[in-house]
């Protein structure tokens, strides 16, 4: 804590934040659907011992519940096994053992996801049981149309840059780097708006939402709405380190989603291997089921498995859909060819080693990463090594930002703190806004946005930051 800005954080306690909200309506639903998952697997478990088990998670996440929905008082963690409970119950002690519904939101959100996940590390039988794993997968099945469209959009494109001299050449004209700058930014925006499926946040969602918050139309729509827009700086970036000739040039992903956003992750992936922009792209998954559709390795695995297979995953009726009596819609043999070339890329990529999954218990932390040079030092040499770091995601920028009530014209190079110019660390972070803190906003912006329809107004609360329809894209060169 004493690592933090000096500025202070959100708190459940603040009736005009996102926080406030957050902790009396969507901790409840997002434990209730826990419960009700963790409820299904028990109901149809053959082993009596796993299942006894399984009853009494069911019972401690209903107790957690009953607890947010009672305002208790946070209660240690009990030991687990993992030396990051000592990091919480110690924070925890330092808070004065605050309540659910007065205490800073950053810390509470991540202890409560810390706490379900130690609910099952407890165990015997379930250890490795993702209780979010069902949401994750019925919501990427969701996202469908816009899977396939952004396959075939992938497979033309990665086409014509093995076709394309300018892809090759060591110096090629200004109007093929233009060319390369705007497909850049297109696929960095596309990989942007993939994070407004989040589903720690869209606690219900139906088929024709999520497939509103995805597809080219609703992109370009959603260009207006990034209101810092980084990406020229980035690209340049890239750029002089590709034409300095530097032969390991390594890309950072640190993620957020899985399902349809680790889709889109993996599509700038591809693209930025194969264009030449990176040698290397290294993903920082999370080792926990976290705020509901954080990637596990897991997930990284299921998506190549969907990709491998997508006749068996998109064609076989979910559960929903047999009770409903529905049958999916058929693949056309075009799809299943396209589907099978993102597959065949990226399961290369992996098996070469140009890209690689690198997991770590100081993503799934209680507070900010403004500590991360003086708790994860070795973590942070290693990123150093990186041209860019990309930051997915609403808590990855609240975690940069310390989660603290900054005016919204600050600098986001001030922002980060000990992360900023001089830490040796490049980093962009790519968020669509879902949360109060915002930062590098012009002057003005704040309240122009605020008095918008359901923007907040008078009322000081920043409501607009808290649906996904604005985004900032905010880069930091460390040197």
């Amino acid at each position: 804590m004493d690592l933090d800005p000096k500025t202070p954080q959100y708190s459940t306690g603040d009736p005009n934040s996102f926080a406030f909200q957050t902790g009396r309506r969507r901790w409840p639903i997002i434990i209730t659907q826990a419960i009700d998952d963790a409820y299904r697997s028990v109901a149809h478990c053959p082993d009596p011992e796993k299942q006894t088990e399984g009853k009494r998670i069911v019972e401690a996440l209903t107790k957690l519940k009953y607890e947010v929905q009672h305002d208790r008082a946070l209660t240690p963690l009990p030991d687990d096994g993992f030396p990051d409970v000592a990091t919480y119950n110690a924070e925890l002690s330092q808070l004065g053992n605050p309540t659910w519904l007065n205490s800073p939101w950053l810390f509470t959100e991540c202890y409560l996801f810390r706490r379900i996940a130690t609910s099952f590390a407890l165990s015997t039988h379930w250890k490795n049981y993702d209780v979010f794993a069902r949401q994750k997968t019925t919501t990427f099945r969701s996202s469908r149309p816009a899977v396939l469209e952004l396959a075939a959009r992938y497979k033309d494109l990665i086409t014509q840059l093995r076709s394309s001299p300018s892809s090759k050449s060591s110096n090629p004209t200004e109007e093929e780097i233009k060319k390369e700058e705007i497909l850049f930014a297109e696929m960095a925006e596309i990989c942007l708006w993939g994070n407004a499926t989040d589903l720690s946040l869209l606690t219900s969602l139906t088929y024709d939402d999520i497939q509103a918050l995805q597809g080219s139309e609703a992109r370009k729509k959603a260009e207006a709405n990034i209101l810092v827009n980084d990406l020229p700086a980035v690209f340049a970036h890239l750029l002089q380190a590709k034409q300095s000739g530097k032969k390991e040039r390594r890309v950072d992903i640190v993620l957020d989603n899985a399902g349809f956003e680790l889709f889109v992750d993996l599509v700038l992936a591809g693209y930025l291997l194969s264009a030449g922009l990176a040698t290397h792209i290294v993903l920082h998954p999370k080792s926990i089921p976290w705020f509901v559709s954080d990637v596990l390795p897991s997930d990284f695995a299921s998506l190549l498995n969907a990709l491998a297979a997508p006749r068996r995953f998109y064609e076989t009726p979910s559960e929903e859909e047999e009770l409903q009596n529905k049958t999916p819609e058929k693949l056309t043999d075009k799809e299943v060819e396209e589907l099978g070339f993102l597959f065949q890329e990226w399961s290369r990529f992996h098996a070469e080693g140009q890209l690689v999954l690198r997991p770590n218990r100081v993503w799934t932390g209680p507070g900010s990463f403004w500590r991360l040079p003086g708790e994860a030092p070795e973590l942070v040499g290693d990123l150093k090594e990186s041209e860019v770091v990309i930051f997915k995601g609403d808590l990855n920028y609240r975690k940069l930002v310390g989660d603290a009530a900054w005016d919204p014209t600050t600098l986001f190079t001030e922002a980060i703190g000990p992360l900023g110019p001089g830490s040796g660390l490049n980093i962009l972070a790519l968020r669509t806004c879902k949360a109060d803190v915002v930062v590098g906003l012009p002057p003005g912006k704040d309240e122009e946005l605020k008095a918008l329809e359901d923007g907040g107004g008078d009322s000081g609360a920043r409501k607009w930051a808290w649906n996904g329809k604005w985004a900032v894209v905010s880069f930091s060169k460390g040197s």
